[in-house]
This record gives C-alpha cells, structure tokens and sequence, in this order.
C-alpha cells in the first residue's frame, strides 16, 4: 500500500512541477482535516509521510483509562496492554496507528478533495510568479496553434500557454505554428481565481522594448526614450533623446546599414518607425513630431490646454496631416499637443 502511495506521490510532484517537500506538507494537511472529522471527539493526532523511507502513518494520541472508553481519544487499559505489548497504567498516552481503510469512503475523498485544492493553490502561485518579474517586459514565444475561424493564437513561453487574441496581433500579420515572435506581457488577470497573462503585438511599449533589446545606448541609459505614439501594423513614432552630446540618438536607433531599426521592422512585419528627436522646447518638438513634413512654424497657444498652430507648405499639407489624418494624430499622442495644421497660403 505505502509503495504505491510514494510512486503516486512522487509522479504527482514531477507531472506538476511541485517540490516534494511542499506536496507532503499539503497533503499532511488534507489528511489531517480527513481525520478531524472522521474522530471529532480526538484533537491530538498526527500524520507522519516520509517519501525517502516510505513512512506513512496516522496516529491517534489515545489516553489509557481503567474504565470503558467514552470515544476514540480514550482506550481501555487492557486494549492498550494487547495493543502495545507493554505494560501501561491509567492516564499513559499510547500512539494508536490508524489503517488507511479507517478513514472511509468519505475521508479519503475529503482528503483527495483538500490536496486537489492546495495543488490548484499551488499551481496559481507559482503561474503567478513565473510571470510576475515579466509583466511590462517584451519575451519571445512560440507560436503552438492558430484558431482558423477566430485567428486567436496559443503561445508558449518557457513551457506556459499564453493566448493572444486576434486583435492583440497586427493586422495583417499570419502567424504559423512553430513562428517565434516578440510578445509584451501586459499583466496578469484573475491573480485570485484563474490567472491569466495578458499578451500582446500592438502595445506601443513593445516597440519601446525592442528598441531596447536591439540598441545599446538605450538599454545602458545613453540614448532615452522620451515618448511614443503607434497605430499598430501602420506607423510608429519614437521620440528619442541623448544623454551624451557626442552620440546622435537617432543614428544610434538605425545602426549601421539600417541593421537595427531593420531588425525591428522586420520583427513589426513592416510597421514604419519614425525616429524623432525630443526637444526641451515644444515648438521644436513639434516640428520634429510631424516628420517627414517639413514645418515652417509652430505657434503654442496661450492657455491651460496644450495646443499650437502649425504653418506648413501648401505642398506639404496633405503629408504633414498623412492618410485619414494619422501623421497628425501620431504626433498629437506623442508630444501631448492639440495639433491644428494650416497651409502657408490658403486657397481663396
């Protein structure tokens, strides 16, 4: 019976990735709740489980008494005699080990039923913690399956599913099974019940990663990245800044030959990346945030709403406002401006 319990055991720690001294301990628990209510009237019991020396007992601590027993915390002093082969006295404390079968049908499936719970419990930690120090963080994953009618997708990271659904991804992007690709962990949702990792392909803050993954000078803190607007699958504007006079932030983002920006273009299937320089000075900043459209002048209105006037070339008023308006609207979220464009002549 006891080798049989142990090589359950210990396929249940392996399968479940559960130390075994944990496991033990959570089933000790269940066992010992088990025995509480299958002998209400006995409060001092123990259950020993040593998986190295194949030990597992419950024991009852009974009293000896020289009188008939009222319940299963007392026992009779010639039971005892029989039982331990000594010769105890009235009042001794003898440890009663109980069979297994003792318990019953309804204890056993109490104490199945409690170190179920704990191995839950467990798992939901330990999910938990494996993804807590990633959440804000971009990780590569691996594409499992692909749901054809929804085109939500099961990942893997480090041997875990996650499930990004269809308008986490980029548009237009196809994933395939066994395709890797960058992921940026949102959070973590349900902590308390049925966690789950929030993923996603269109947060601006994973274009943010990527730049520091794929560019030194960021990630060491040389070159910072000051602010970013993105229209995931489309266009991206980066704002960058430089802490030491002598590199140039934006040179420093491309690489040489376009290598590090390619890297990160390739990775966003294409999306264009805009790399802006930030400045102090907002009507500069401005300026910069409507690239490639060249800017003639940037007014900053007066007042508690952040807003300007920007004059532009007649010839470069439809490429300062960009299709369906999204060069302005990206520099809008990027500087934090209310951006009203004008031509330099208007048409009469």
């Amino acid at each position: 019976m006891n080798k049989e319990f142990f090589e359950a055991l210990r396929l249940l720690s392996e399968e479940n990735g559960i130390p075994m001294d944990l496991l033990v301990e959570k089933i000790k628990q269940g066992i010992a709740r088990a025995v509480k209510k299958e002998y209400p009237d006995c409060e001092d019991y123990r259950v020993d489980i040593d998986p190295e020396n194949e030990v597992f007992d419950v024991i009852l601590m009974r009293t000896v008494v020289d009188m008939l027993p009222v319940d299963m915390s007392e026992i009779a002093i010639d039971e005892a005699r029989a039982y331990t082969g000594q010769p105890v006295q009235d009042g001794d404390v003898i440890e009663y080990k109980l069979s297994t079968a003792k318990f019953g049908r309804v204890a056993a499936q109490n104490a199945k039923q409690a170190i179920r719970t704990e191995i839950k419990s467990f798992e939901r930690e330990q999910y938990i913690n494996r993804f807590s120090d990633k959440v804000h963080e971009a990780v590569s994953a691996t594409v499992q399956r692909v749901e054809p009618e929804s085109g939500n997708a099961t990942l893997m990271i480090d041997k875990n599913e996650v499930y990004l659904y269809k308008n986490e991804q980029i548009p237009g992007e196809k994933l395939r099974e066994g395709d890797v690709v960058k992921l940026y962990i949102s959070d973590i949702i349900n902590p308390d019940r049925k966690p789950m990792v929030k993923v996603s392909r269109t947060h601006k803050d994973l274009v943010k990663r990527l730049f520091e993954l794929e560019i030194p000078e960021i990630y060491d803190g040389t070159v910072e990245v000051k602010s970013i607007s993105r229209e995931a699958g489309s266009r991206t504007k980066i704002a960058v800044w430089s802490k030491d006079k002598n590199v140039d932030p934006v040179g420093a983002c491309i690489g040489p030959k376009h290598s590090r920006i390619g890297n990160i273009v390739n990775e966003l299937k294409g999306e264009k990346i805009d790399i802006i320089v930030y400045d102090e000075d907002p009507a500069v900043y401005i300026a910069h945030a409507l690239a490639p459209a060249e800017v003639l002048s940037v007014q900053i209105e007066d007042g508690e709403q952040k807003s300007c006037t920007v004059i532009v070339p007649n010839d470069q008023l439809s490429l300062a406002i960009g299709n369906k308006g999204q060069n302005a609207k990206l520099a809008a979220r990027l500087t934090g401006y209310r951006i009203d464009i004008k031509p330099e002549n208007p048409v009469e």
